[in-house]
């Protein structure tokens, strides 16, 4: 509804990625160089970079890119077991596999089949996994394992991890030392700097057909931009659509300083009037602005408020629109997605005590707190997976997962700062949180408050049958199946388990009885849910506090 106004052909701050709008800074450049050498060489590539810094636009460039004779697989939710895992990839190479016939062993030599048959044919097979930071170590392992096919002068497989930096610190694991130096190419995205978000905009503006001497931006503005996004592609997207549109609700041609704060403001969710510095940072919303119906109720709903707020008459466009409508009304900027009440951003700009910047301190809080024997001479998981533990992380939408979780956690935040921080969350009572601070002191953080810096991401601890490293399925047979047998008969008091070492149909209707009971899928295979519920029936597991209150 504004394009005219600025003589635009189309919107040019859609978060939509568009490889079209790709601003090619000095480290996209290098990141997209990074990314086809490596395809080229084989073995592993890595893109990393925090969420919006334009990754995912980097990767749909790099398949443009690609010789017609490369077939690819793209993985976008990597979050499943060995053997979902696999089946995913071969159903994206279109390679087909009895329902029957799933063993990591079969779906392996299926995958390996392929890649010869590519290879006799003259193409290059790549798969490519987003968000590889939510794999789990056992499951980066297999993927290595399908790179072991070569021939005398290349991979046979090119492997593409694309992540958030978490994804380094997975692979600084001594266990994953075999993949970490087979990464040929890897490189990290970072914020955009001053200089470089103003052509950023000026880049996306001209693309979407706005003249040169319409540019609505000053440098103080885009110095101000700046500040408040941190250089994050996705946020300036979002603050700079809606000061456009504040523009175009004041009949003005240029963004001035008070256009900038009511949409400062929008962005962050706040409805009071502006008390707090023109660079007090978003925390996460931009995160959540993917639903096209809402997000153009809001833009609307936004332009009538300017209207009503600044008294001046309407736009023609916008003339036939009832401006009975009452002054209060706003359209939420987000829509929260971990149920809160929308955030209101702290009014100084310190960490708050909880905010844990340091993610290895964070652990080893967590740790002190679960009485594992930690030092600060290595990384904690190193230490705690030789006591017989686990580091697990997994992503949730809402705060039940946690709860069903039913663990102490470090929390992945965003803070006032927008960088990566922690907090280490030790209870959950009528919409409050318990939480260790830096200091090892507690403190009760309400979920409102929590809910908008969350990343939904969360690293948990628990413990793992020996020689665990892949789900447990009807028909294997190992030590690790003898030993969970044993835990079942300890569950149900029982002097003698229902199997030794090979998982047979007792312990299989077992488990899936178990499953049912605990709200699992009931599958009747042993995978990593299961056996954290099967931690917490057998007291394994140091459970939420929920009586602090």
């Amino acid at each position: 509804m504004y394009h005219n106004h600025f003589g635009l052909k189309e919107q040019a701050f859609s978060i939509a990625v568009n490889p079209r709008y790709l601003y090619m800074s000095h480290q996209h450049k290098e990141a997209l160089a990074h990314l086809l050498y490596g395809v080229k060489e084989g073995g592993f590539v890595m893109l990393t970079g925090e969420v919006g810094t334009g990754k995912t636009t980097i990767i749909r460039c790099l398949l443009e890119q690609l010789p017609p004779n490369t077939e690819i697989a793209i993985v976008l939710n990597p979050m499943a077991n060995i053997t979902e895992l696999l089946c995913t990839i071969c159903d994206e190479f279109g390679i087909t596999y009895e329902d029957n016939a799933t063993s990591v062993k079969n779906l392996t030599d299926r995958l390996q089949q392929r890649l010869l048959d590519n290879y006799k044919a003259g193409k290059s097979t790549i798969l490519l996994i987003d968000e590889a930071q939510l794999l789990s170590a056992e499951v980066l392992e297999q993927i290595r394992l399908l790179t072991n096919l070569e021939t005398s002068t290349k991979k046979l497989l090119q492997i593409v991890l694309v992540g958030q930096p978490e994804l380094n610190d997975l692979l600084a694991q001594p266990r994953l030392r075999q993949l970490s130096q087979r990464i040929t190419a890897r490189f990290h995205l970072t914020p955009l700097t001053e200089d470089e978000t103003d052509r950023y905009i000026k880049h996306r503006l001209s693309v979407a057909g706005m003249p040169e001497d319409k540019y609505p931006f000053s440098p103080r503005i885009v110095k101000q931009i700046h500040r408040f996004t941190g250089g994050i592609p996705r946020m300036i997207n979002v603050l700079c659509e809606r000061t456009l549109i504040g523009a175009y609700g004041h009949n003005k041609s240029q963004v001035d300083t008070k256009i900038f704060d009511m949409a400062r403001r929008e962005v962050e969710g706040n409805r009071h009037p502006a008390t707090a510095s023109n660079t007090q940072p978003p925390y996460l919303l931009y995160a959540t602005l993917c639903g096209s119906a809402i997000v153009g109720l809001a833009l609307i709903v936004f332009v009538i408020k300017l209207i009503l707020d600044s008294g001046s008459p309407p736009p023609p466009s916008v003339a036939g629109v009832d401006a009975t409508l009452p002054p209060a009304i706003s359209a939420p900027a987000t829509i929260e997605r971990m149920g809160a009440v929308p955030s209101q951003p702290p009014s100084n700009k310190t960490a708050a005590p909880f905010d844990i910047e340091n993610k290895l301190k964070a652990q080893a809080i967590l740790f002190d707190y679960l009485a594992f024997e930690v030092s600060t001479e290595t990384p904690p998981c190193w230490q705690v997976n030789a006591q017989g533990h686990h580091c697990g992380t997994i992503k949730y939408d809402t705060w039940d997962g946690i709860i069903k979780l039913n663990r102490p956690v470090v929390l992945s935040l965003v803070n006032s700062q927008k960088f990566t921080s922690h907090a280490v969350l030790i209870g959950i009572q009528n919409k409050q949180a318990l939480l260790i601070d830096r200091d090892g002191n507690q403190q009760v953080v309400s979920l409102e408050t929590l809910g908008p810096l969350w990343t939904g991401e969360a690293f948990y601890a628990w413990q793992k049958p020996t020689g665990f490293t892949k789900p447990l399925a009807y028909g294997d047979r190992n030590e690790t199946v003898k030993e969970i047998a044993s835990q079942f008969a300890v569950l149900d008091s029982q002097s003698r388990p229902l199997t030794g070492e090979r998982f047979n149909k007792a312990l299989r209707d077992r488990v899936k009885l178990f499953q049912r009971e605990h709200g699992l899928e009931a599958d009747g295979i042993l995978g990593e849910h299961t056996l954290l519920k099967l931690n917490d029936s057998l007291g394994l597991s140091t459970p939420l506090q929920t009586d602090f209150l």
